[in-house]
C-alpha cells in the first residue's frame, strides 16, 4: 500500500470519527453550560445534578442521530476500506 493511500484513508477515518462524535459532544457541552449556569445562579452545588441531565441528554441525542452514525461508518467502510482490503 502506498503511503497517500494509506495517510488518505487514516485522515477519512478520523474525519468520520469527528463528524460522527460533534452531535454528542453538543449535547453534553450545551446541557453542562446549562446545568452550570443553573448551579451558579441558584448557588445549588449538588454533584448529581451536573451527571443526570448530561447523561440523559447524550442518550437522547446518541438515539436520535444512531441512522446517522451507522450509515456513515457503513458507507465509509463500503466505500473505502473494503476495495482497499480487497485489492480492487
Amino acid at each position: 500500500m502506498e503511503e497517500m493511500v494509506f495517510f488518505d484513508t487514516l485522515r477519512q477515518g478520523l474525519w468520520i470519527s469527528v463528524v460522527i462524535s460533534t452531535p454528542i459532544l453538543t449535547a453534553a457541552l450545551v446541557s453542562g453550560i446549562a446545568v452550570g449556569l443553573f448551579q451558579a445562579l441558584t448557588s445549588v452545588q449538588e454533584m448529581t445534578l451536573t451527571f443526570v441531565p448530561k447523561l440523559a441528554a447524550i442518550v437522547v441525542v446518541f438515539w436520535a442521530s444512531m441512522g446517522f452514525m451507522t450509515q456513515s461508518l457503513t458507507s465509509y467502510f463500503t466505500d473505502t476500506l473494503i476495495p482497499i482490503i480487497s485489492g480492487i
